[in-house]
């Protein structure tokens, strides 16, 4: 009787590590994959560039309205689609490409707005402050923050009203928060005692928080030696905002997740969740580094 349980605990074992190895060459293919069409895309040129995070910026606000709307299984793209407007003008305002007037071109923008509001009167549902909250934070926690992106990839130059894409200073920007995510899961795992925000996220440590922000500080030290965008202390700044920032950031998606109660927010990227798993940091971290640039590049 106790060989048998001992052959069962060690069969159970061994389909744990099968599971666990399938798991992890997920993951891994998935993240390269993730990885190669991010940096292709921004390195290729501004319209694949413009391309990829309008698709970002709508998958992402669909997958939060499901998500929060547990109620409302069914897809409502309109405010994607919204968010994704957005994206564009900001975009085109960067790259300086306007062929009207921004208040012209933001008109449709605003048309929707006011639809998000005047919507609820039609709507008869129990909650529309509710809705109309959920409506809004959608386009200010995602749509805003990815469109402020496009103010990284086409930067002011001092003393000229030019912009040119940038594609090095967008992709450091990314490097920086895989930097400080790689940073803080090895530290964090091998000497992690201190609890950074329990009530939010028990596994991130103190020790973590520093280990990632001194792994992206590293690379603003061999971005500086390679890409003489900005002066060694420009860089190393540029890494430690976006350290500190993308912190919060991937503790405030946590807060969201933990208040509705569920591990992940899609499924979309098999081994690594849903698109705003992947990019909770940004959400934050890009209006922090939009400050910092403006008054680098000043």
């Amino acid at each position: 009787m106790q060989s048998g349980a001992i052959r069962s605990a060690n069969h159970l074992t061994e389909t744990q590590k099968r599971i666990k190895l399938r798991s992890f060459i997920q993951r891994t293919i998935t993240g390269a994959i993730f990885v190669a069409v991010l940096l292709s895309c921004i390195y290729f040129g501004p319209y694949s560039y413009l391309i990829l995070f309008s698709l970002i910026t709508i998958l992402s606000l669909n997958e939060f309205y499901r998500l929060i709307r547990k109620e409302h299984r069914k897809s409502d793209w309109i405010q994607p689609i919204g968010g994704a407007y957005l994206f564009v003008c900001t975009y085109l305002i960067a790259s300086r490409q306007l062929l009207v007037e921004p208040l012209i071109l933001f008109s449709p923008y605003f048309l929707f707005l006011l639809f998000l509001f005047i919507s609820q009167l039609y709507a008869k549902r129990n909650e529309p402050i509710y809705d109309w909250a959920i409506s809004f934070m959608g386009q200010a926690y995602i749509a805003l923050s990815v469109s402020l992106l496009n103010f990284i990839a086409y930067p002011a130059i001092a003393g000229t009203n030019e912009r040119e894409y940038t594609p090095l200073l967008i992709i450091a920007f990314f490097v920086f928060i895989w930097l400080n995510d790689t940073g803080a899961f090895l530290i964090g795992s091998a000497i992690g005692r201190h609890r950074l925000f329990e009530r939010i996220s028990p596994k991130k440590s103190w020790e973590g928080f520093i280990g990632g922000c001194t792994f992206a500080l590293l690379g603003g030290a061999v971005f500086a030696q390679f890409i003489p965008l900005l002066q060694l202390w420009q860089w190393i700044g540029f890494g430690a905002v976006v350290s500190l920032s993308a912190t919060w950031g991937d503790l405030c998606e946590s807060l969201i997740k933990r208040t509705i109660h569920v591990k992940d927010s899609g499924h979309l990227l098999p081994g690594h969740g849903g698109m705003l798993d992947r990019f909770d940091s940004l959400f934050l971290a890009t209006p922090a580094v939009i400050i910092y640039l403006s008054w680098a590049f000043g």
